[in-house]
């Protein structure tokens, strides 16, 4: 059969041979070829796949192997006064961060960083033998040293910028503004309130990093957007004069804290909201918590006497009695729902007018007496009692007012005189604007209002007057207020005092000392409440503790505002004041 098939392919094996070879070689290399052709044509679709199809897929994960974004941080916007002084800045500064692999701790300058840094050259070393990766190795450098770091020139050194909260004025504004935290984020006061408006809009850079996730270029960068300065209604220079005088009171009286607000009665602007103890905002370090919160708006307290004038207006509007009705206050006690109630001295027949000068509690409880629980109660609501600020400052409290439909009849005597009902400070100097104005309320604000506001009528301007001369009375001869009398100016106000409720009752040597009132007395235009907390160095009646806050306070801002005293008013000076029914 072979010899059959070489003679069929030429007659000759050798050839024949030749030739099946070549055939089985031509086979395979069309066999390879096309092999070869197919993987090209695989590696051309998956080519067009990845260029074409998957190509956003691909590029991302790309993008994740060898790019990282990094925030950009953004300023904080400026806090400024109702002046422009500054109250809180974002002061901008860097952080230092080493990446290992690329730094040379041969380097001849090595020791000169470490003594820049405040650190020892031998802990430096430590941190970056110790360390794998890129590292931050110091915080809150400041722009001069980051420059002089710099300067040096040594590699695996990276500056990333960042920003410090600063308050120039200390201690004054803290437990107002209060603070962010270390991202700058507002955490209490102000700074909380309008942390939306105060935060900028960081920016993004992308960043080329190597398999050790080390950075070693940049691609892109949108740049960050600072935050919105904001104007304050705040004095910078009343505010320095009230946390003065309060932390003056603090001391003196030996006190557990006090407080003092000052508002622009045409407007509702807060010009000032100083309190005691208080603490440094640019020392974050263990915060005392007590010294953090602001007692102007997150304290409530009876606030005693400062509420008679109230429950009077009410009585004047509804024509139940007149400045000159007398009501019998002798023997200086009465007993309402078998309880008690007294006056500090035995007056006799009193005006309504003397009632208010001499804040007589059995006086003023009559007069409640005689009025619907519903109407006081109504009154109080509608002058903010019982319900938080509109100010959405954080801790701002509510009070305590006890629904009118729970009073028996010792509830409404002893509310009238401001026991029984929880305030904090800033709702009695938001409800003193009514007398201060032409019986109408306005809205606090912290913000600068333009102009003269129209507020909500609470009493006709007929009782507000009536109760403004009242109230005027309070601090003169005869009066439990004589030593918040001012020279060169008319003041009006009133004195409170009121013991501490504590389990079982009210305590016998725990006292609340307040004052509330406006000058000038003629023209009415700043409303001062002050509260002192627990005096303790021998006198608690407010007369003796808080109104000579407030003559200290309403003297120095009136001087500093600018306002011209009247040389015919003149004061005999006083040493005791009347003492309030407690």
């Amino acid at each position: 059969m072979t010899a059959a098939r070489s003679q069929a392919l030429g007659g000759s094996p050798v050839k024949a041979g030749q030739i099946l070879t070549w055939r089985a070689t031509a086979g395979r290399s069309k066999f390879v070829m096309l092999c070869l052709m197919l993987a090209l044509l695989a590696v051309l679709v998956r080519a067009f796949i990845l260029q074409h199809v998957h190509v956003e897929q691909w590029q991302k994960r790309a993008e994740n192997r060898y790019e990282r974004i990094r925030e950009l941080p953004a300023a904080r916007g400026r806090l400024l006064d109702r002046n422009g002084s500054v109250i809180a800045v974002s002061i901008p500064e860097n952080r230092l961060g080493i990446v290992p692999s690329r730094f040379r701790l041969d380097h001849p300058k090595f020791g000169e960083l470490a003594k820049l840094l405040g650190q020892s050259p031998a802990d430096l070393k430590k941190k970056i033998l110790t360390a794998k990766r890129f590292f931050y190795v110091s915080g809150g450098i400041s722009l001069d040293l980051t420059d002089r770091i710099v300067a040096l020139k040594m590699p695996g050194l990276e500056i990333e910028q960042e920003f410090h909260r600063h308050y120039p004025l200390g201690e004054t504004f803290s437990n107002l503004v209060g603070l962010t935290d270390l991202d700058e984020r507002g955490q209490e006061g102000i700074e909380r309130t309008f942390d939306s408006a105060l935060r900028g809009r960081p920016g993004v850079e992308r960043v080329l990093v190597d398999r050790r996730n080390e950075v070693f270029g940049q691609r892109q960068a949108q740049a960050a957007s600072p935050g919105e300065d904001l104007r304050l209604s705040l004095d910078a220079n009343l505010q320095a004069i009230a946390h003065m005088a309060v932390a003056q009171a603090l001391q003196t009286h030996k006190a557990k804290g006090a407080a003092a607000v000052m508002v622009d009665s045409r407007t509702g602007e807060i010009l000032a909201m100083a309190n005691a103890p208080t603490f440094n905002p640019n020392l974050r370090t263990r915060l005392d918590p007590n010294r953090v919160r602001n007692r102007a708006v997150a304290d409530s307290f009876e606030p005693g006497s400062t509420l008679k004038p109230f429950v009077i207006a009410a009585a004047l509007d509804t024509g139940a009695i007149r400045p000159t009705t007398t009501i019998q206050t002798a023997p200086g006690s009465m007993t309402v729902s078998g309880r008690t109630i007294r006056d500090a001295h035995a007056h006799g027949l009193l005006t309504v007018t003397e009632v208010l000068q001499k804040s007589s509690n059995i006086g003023t409880a009559k007069i409640a007496l005689d009025l619907p629980s519903e109407l006081i109660f109504d009154r109080y609501r509608s002058l903010g009692l019982g319900s938080a600020p509109p100010l959405s400052l954080p801790g701002a409290v509510g009070g305590r007012l006890r629904p009118w439909q729970s009073w028996v009849p010792i509830d409404k005597a002893t509310i009238s005189y401001g026991h029984g009902i929880a305030v904090s400070l800033v709702q009695v100097a938001r409800a003193y604007t009514v007398f201060a104005r032409q019986g109408d309320l306005v809205n606090l604000s912290l913000r600068p209002v333009e102009g003269p506001v129209v507020g909500e009528p609470i009493y006709s301007p007929q009782t507000a007057g009536q109760i403004r001369q009242m109230l005027e009375l309070a601090t003169g001869p005869g009066g439990t207020a004589p030593k918040a009398r001012i020279p060169g100016f008319k003041v009006a106000g009133k004195t409170g005092t009121a013991h501490k409720p504590e389990a079982g009752g009210y305590s016998k040597s725990r006292y609340i000392s307040s004052f509330v009132g406006f000058v000038p007395a003629d023209a009415p235009r700043y409303v001062i409440a002050v509260m002192v907390d627990e005096p303790s160095a021998g006198k608690h009646y407010g007369g003796d503790v808080a109104a000579p806050v407030f003559a200290q306070i309403a003297a120095e801002s009136l001087r500093r505002l600018q306002m011209s005293p009247d040389p015919r008013i003149r004061i005999v000076p006083t040493t005791t004041a009347v003492g309030e029914g407690t």
